[in-house]
């Protein structure tokens, strides 16, 4: 089936409603990094630029189109304009356009797109993900780009695989561009290799939570009181907890459909047997010291795990290392790898309705995707400057200075990997995708109008105890039915109602 027939099905399912994500749900998957320093881009909003006066100026002059585009990463240094117009030099040469390149800080990036849209300031291109996509969609900031892609764009359109773009087509129609990169999902446990050889844990033998029980358990009595095999904090929990259940966009843990559950039914996740479960154990451990006395009030993740989990891809094990301080992880795949909404929807740019210049918006995200240089000036900045080149495809960083994202801008697979990393990890991110199972619910999102209010409770809900559940301080047997009682009283049963009943029409 050709790519266009995907759109064309899912517009004749009956989707002319078109799927949001409310405010509450960004608000739900907020990032704990904080910002240190002043985003790019605040002068025009604080001199109380409109769209229109915006978009009546070209910062560039003369007939090169500029391009507004609003990102997401870290402080911009000093000399960051003089950077941006390196790779404006390259990009008035390859497509006859430049950037006007506005960066929002990590713990800013929320607020600063919501106030973006709702005063409509004018932008061409803007990074987006599963928290405010489809929202912004529903509010009719970002341009159809269905019909162009195949006329303006082909090669972005042919390299980016058929999973993705139905990953982001809402109501039938397709208002961004995905990020292909480890854009399904694997989950992976890690174990420090001193406590692996000391312990003489069998790694082969572990695949489920509770096939971790006794190797915890040789460690605490081996480490002593004051050792905890498995530390974590609010920000941190144990990763993956709900990975069996598609969560259909909403950010509420409480709500999902199993992953291969071909009937679509949704459910209360806490009422699973196996979600239960797990969480009895969390508790045991908690009780017996395996974790961490303050995990449900440590706001911050500590250093030098002697285990933890994270989703990535086998040779993201030396950032583990790195992050942890730790000498050597020894980290096996206990799940996936997944496609879902969510997974596909981590990253993507859409184009604003308003842009001058759609066509060659989609032009440079397609020149991003497929120009290896291009990509790379993204990544990591100037050539010979903020970083250099040290054999094909490899640079090694001369700075850490360079604010923007990687993960925001395009594909990983033509992008120049650095020196310390594994020369095969593109490869290895690549293979999982093409091995990825689908979820079920593969490019369902729900549409929260008719139950903004119902799904609000219900993640104040969820807040108040979720802490406590996922890191075992609470004890399940009491917490669950107080969650699941409170959450019927917020609404949640009418939440359930309509998401079966948004499932059935999107499906039949």
């Amino acid at each position: 089936m050709k790519k266009t027939d995907v759109w064309k099905k899912a517009a004749a399912a009956g989707l002319a409603t078109l799927l949001a994500v409310g405010t509450i749900t960004g608000c739900a998957a907020k990032t704990d990094t904080k910002e240190t320093g002043t985003p790019a881009g605040d002068t025009a909003e604080k001199d109380g630029a409109s769209a229109k006066d915006t978009a009546a100026a070209d910062p560039a002059g003369g007939d090169i189109p500029t391009l507004v585009y609003w990102t997401v990463g870290g402080t911009t240094p000093s000399d960051f304009d003089q950077d941006i117009a390196a790779i404006n030099e390259y990009l008035e040469e390859k497509i006859h356009v430049k950037l006007d390149l506005k960066v929002a800080g990590w713990g800013d990036y929320e607020k600063k797109m919501n106030t973006i849209i709702n005063s409509g300031e004018y932008f061409d291109m803007m990074f987006v993900n599963n928290t405010n996509y489809s929202r912004f969609v529903k509010m009719g900031a970002f341009e159809d780009i269905s019909d162009k892609l195949q006329s303006v764009a082909p090669e972005l359109y042919e390299m980016i695989p058929e999973q993705l773009w139905k990953g982001v087509t809402i109501g039938g129609k397709v208002y961004s561009v995905p990020t292909y990169k480890d854009s399904s999902m694997a989950q992976f446990w890690y174990f420090d290799d001193q406590y692996v050889q000391k312990y003489n844990i069998d790694l082969d033998q572990i695949k489920t939570m509770q096939d971790l029980d006794k190797p915890f358990r040789d460690m605490k009595e081996g480490e002593g009181k004051g050792f905890y095999p498995l530390q974590m904090s609010q920000g941190s929990p144990f990763n993956g907890f709900f990975n069996e259940y598609d969560g259909l966009t909403s950010g509420l843990q409480p709500l999902g459909v199993k992953v291969d559950d071909q009937t679509r039914t949704v459910i209360c996740t806490l009422e699973q047997p196996d979600i239960m479960e797990n969480l009895k154990l969390l508790h045991q451990w908690y009780m017996d010291g395996i974790i961490n006395p303050d995990a449900n009030v440590l706001t911050e993740p500590q250093k030098k795990l002697p285990f933890s989990s994270a989703q990535g891809w086998p040779s993201a094990v030396a950032t583990w290392q790195v992050l942890n301080g730790v000498e050597k992880y020894d980290a096996f795949k206990v799940f996936g790898p997944l496609y879902s909404t969510d997974t596909i929807q981590g990253s993507m740019n859409a184009v604003s309705i308003n842009s001058k210049y759609k066509d060659e918006c989609l032009k440079f995200l397609q020149l991003v995707n497929t120009d290896s240089k291009l990509r790379d000036m993204l990544a990591y900045g100037v050539p010979d400057k903020t970083f250099k080149y040290v054999g094909d495809g490899v640079i090694e960083k001369q700075t850490d200075t360079w604010p923007l994202a990687a993960y925001t801008q395009g594909t990983f697979f033509n992008m120049s990997i650095t020196e310390d990393a594994d020369p095969d990890q593109w490869d290895q991110v690549k293979k999982q995708n093409e091995e990825a199972f689908s979820s079920s619910c593969l490019g369902f999102s729900l549409d929260l109008t008719n139950i903004q209010n119902e799904m609000s409770n219900c993640l104040t809900v969820w807040q108040k105890y979720k802490y406590d559940l996922l890191t075992g301080a609470s004890d399940p047997e009491t917490a669950v039915p107080a969650v699941i009682q409170e959450l019927k009283a917020a609404g949640f049963d009418t939440v359930i109602q309509e998401a079966q009943k948004q499932i059935n029409e999107f499906y039949n």
